[in-house]
């Protein structure tokens, strides 16, 4: 499918996840853009509703070579956000997992190393990688230790990308992403978040339940900000080549705070009283992470860019309440 346009002289991003939960942001915020898009996914991806850039939609399975060098063919700069889609804490010992997480990247990079112009490559990886700081806030300046799989997966493709930029094969960019949340461009709340399970449980009628005492902070940045910031990054992919960067709010948020302003969202929606956030103890499968709070400096992506978040939190609760409620109708 293809949105009207002369795009000859238009450069191609192709964004590879474009029907996952950021990815979809990603597309919905590029298709304003004047540029050929194409947008590998998984699953049907419509075209956004407007879009001014011309734009093909492609289902693949990336993990096969052929299929990845057929969606990346001809790009300019490739946005990579692909993730194993089951359960983070499932990564360990899954090769399917490792696939998808690093083996696509290793796949990418080489492929990329054939074209005459080195092509942009922005990485989509995670704060997490730093495992369990010593000091807060954190700025991508403290030693990584990654302590999940899932960790260590998004750590290994990242130094992939590294690794291919010093060799003068592609221009590697890798954004670290804190906790992100949000409706998706097509007014449904999708993913499955913190805040978005406790959106639907609230609405349930269901109790929300912590971890811990409520204190443990999240940096929680809403997702259509952070699509501006892979906007951002390609604008200045150039300054930015070679390191990876910090996104953030530069606020952690207790999580008993975030999930009463839900509970009390969606009791005002509906009508009723909120539902009850109870404290329970840490399951089996919890991890240290889990009960480590995290905040984010994000201040020098934002002087190399001047990116920065511009949905305040309390605004981005009460979308996902709408979003759910809408997409429950």
């Amino acid at each position: 499918m293809t949105a009207a346009g002369d795009g000859g002289h238009r450069p191609l991003i192709v964004v590879l996840g474009g029907s996952g939960f950021i990815g979809a942001a990603v597309v919905e915020a590029l298709a304003r853009r004047p540029v050929r898009l194409r947008t590998v996914g998984r699953r049907p991806q419509p075209v956004p509703a407007g879009a001014v850039a011309d734009i093909e939609t492609v289902c693949a399975d990336l993990t096969g070579r052929a299929a990845l060098e057929a969606a990346v063919a001809g790009a300019d700069t490739v946005v990579h956000l692909l993730m194993h889609t089951a359960d983070w804490r499932e990564a360990a010992g899954n090769p399917a997992a490792e696939e998808v997480n690093v083996g696509v990247m290793r796949d990418l990079v080489g492929l990329l190393g054939n074209t005459r112009r080195p092509p942009a490559v922005l990485f989509a990886g995670s704060t997490s990688q730093a495992g369990l700081p010593e000091r807060m806030p954190i700025d991508g300046s403290e030693p990584d230790r990654p302590t999940t799989a899932y960790d260590r997966h998004k750590h290994t493709a990242e130094q992939i990308l590294k690794a291919a930029d010093a060799a003068g094969l592609v221009r590697g960019v890798s954004l670290r992403l804190p906790t992100v949340y949000g409706d998706s461009p097509r007014g449904r709340l999708t993913g499955r978040g913190v805040v978005c399970t406790m959106v639907r449980k609230a609405f349930a009628g269901e109790e929300l339940t912590l971890w811990n005492d409520g204190t443990v902070e999240r940096d929680l940045l809403y997702v259509h900000d952070a699509a501006d910031a892979f906007l951002a990054g390609i604008d200045h992919a150039q300054v930015l080549a070679g390191r990876h960067w910090l996104l953030g709010t530069g606020r952690g948020v207790p999580l008993g705070d975030v999930l009463r302003t839900i509970a009390d969202l969606v009791g005002a929606h509906l009508g009723r009283p909120p539902v009850p956030v109870v404290c329970l103890p840490p399951p089996d499968f919890a991890t240290a992470t889990d009960m480590h709070s995290v905040t984010i400096d994000s201040s020098r992506f934002r002087a190399a860019t001047g990116w920065r978040p511009r949905v305040p939190l309390h605004l981005a609760l009460r979308r996902c309440v709408e979003a759910f409620a809408h997409s429950a109708r």
